[in-house]
């Protein structure tokens, strides 16, 4: 490398970082990704090559080829002239660029110049290194259209999996994924049932009465559903929602010994992870309502955006562990609705625009769903016989889809 190009000594044409305006005469280099990092007035920081000339980043191991007039922005930046009595600068860029394939990750952020300096530099005549650099010009559009195709592939196939459960949990909810049968008893009979077993345990005194729910309006309903079915509030088909307390806890989990409460992170899409609790202190007051149990459907209420609205069913004795502040679990009449198809509803995109509208708090970092809220999600309800042929066949495609990741 040093015995055909000629180092620059970088002092005298370097400026801080700090001094480089988005606005001036000259324009200032790095080494950086981007091309140009701003600009400078100062001319008496001005390197003027009489030709083209070879930036190396000595951290980031970036190679450009530069052939006008600039300033250097930081530390780091070699530069070479070549001497073109035997190599072309357009050709050293290009070998260059070879050498520093994955050299940036050697070393983390120290030199990296050490790594090229020795290396050898093929050199064919002049004429020829022409007629390559010539080549490599034409074909380097098609290899950065390729570049862009295959990264959308990749893109694809990376959220392909996500993207076709959404696409079945849609299917299911309009009645699309399995078959209607006449003989089911449709929903709107099932309702009533679910009505009439609310008001007998509103008198046994098992729940509390509920205040009745806003009709559903037609901008609400996103699209057609079957015959059978019906459209209903959250609230119409459960029997009511309960959430727990945080107290303050130690930052570890629970022993089989000991108790804990449940993080916002125990819900997982679909799954629980019981291991995710914190200890809670000793003395504390635990309430059976507030225990969490196998067969409970749980839906995270408060948290980051991507946290909050998160649905699962807990499959198996968690141990000793209840509820939090955070997390909600949603109680429902057995025999009449079936909790995985609840889960799955919820999980659906229709349901879960429906869900992020009821958010509320800063956009990201954490917002909170009210239980009154939850109560006002809107679903479409088929019968019981069809819920559980959908949970059936939902139950044999998810994990086979998930298995795509």
């Amino acid at each position: 490398m040093e015995s055909i190009t000629e180092s620059v000594a970088t002092k005298t044409y370097q400026i801080k970082e700090s001094e480089v305006k988005p606005e001036g005469k000259y324009p200032v280099i790095s080494q950086s990704q981007d091309f140009l990092i701003g600009f400078c007035d100062d001319e008496s920081k001005l390197f003027q090559p009489s030709g083209k000339v070879i930036i190396f980043g000595d951290h980031t191991t970036v190679v450009k080829l530069i052939d006008f007039n600039f300033v250097i922005g930081a530390d780091g930046v070699k530069i070479f002239i070549p001497n073109t009595q035997i190599i072309s600068a357009d050709f050293l860029y290009y070998i260059l660029n070879y050498y520093t394939i994955g050299l940036e990750k050697i070393g983390g952020y120290s030199r990296h110049y050490k790594f090229i300096k020795n290396k050898p530099i093929p050199l064919p005549p002049l004429a020829e290194q022409k007629r390559i650099v010539a080549k490599i010009e034409e074909i380097m559009p098609f290899i950065d259209r390729y570049a862009v195709a295959y990264d959308h592939l990749q893109s694809y196939n990376t959220r392909f999996p996500d993207d076709l459960k959404k696409s079945i949990l849609q299917m299911a909810i309009q009645g699309k994924l399995v078959h209607q049968d006449p003989n089911d008893e449709p929903a709107n009979v099932l309702l009533k049932k679910i009505a009439e077993e609310k008001q007998k345990l509103v008198k046994e005194g098992k729940i509390k009465k509920q205040k009745p729910l806003p009709p559903i309006k037609e901008e609400e309903i996103p699209f057609d559903i079957p015959e059978s079915w019906e459209w209903v509030r959250l609230g119409n088909v459960i029997t009511d929602t309960e959430a727990g307390k945080s107290p303050k806890c130690k930052n570890r989990p629970a022993t089989k010994q000991e108790w804990g409460v449940i993080k916002t992170t125990a819900i997982q899409d679909g799954y629980f992870l019981a291991d995710e609790n914190k200890v809670l202190p000793s003395g504390f007051q635990i309430k059976s309502d507030q225990v969490v149990h196998a067969g409970d459907l749980l839906i995270t209420r408060a948290g980051p955006q991507n946290r909050t609205g998160v649905t699962c069913i807990v499959n198996n004795e968690p141990g000793n562990l209840i509820l939090s502040d955070k997390t909600v679990r949603i109680r429902y009449v057995k025999g009449f609705v079936n909790e995985n198809y609840l889960m799955y509803a919820l999980k659906s995109p229709a349901v879960q625009r429906c869900i992020t509208g009821a958010k509320s708090g800063m956009a990201e970092s954490q917002v909170n769903i009210s239980q009154n809220n939850m109560r006002l999600f809107v679903l479409p309800f088929p019968p019981i016989a069809e819920q559980k042929r959908i949970v059936a066949k939902l139950d044999e495609l998810i994990p086979q889809i998930d298995g795509m990741k």
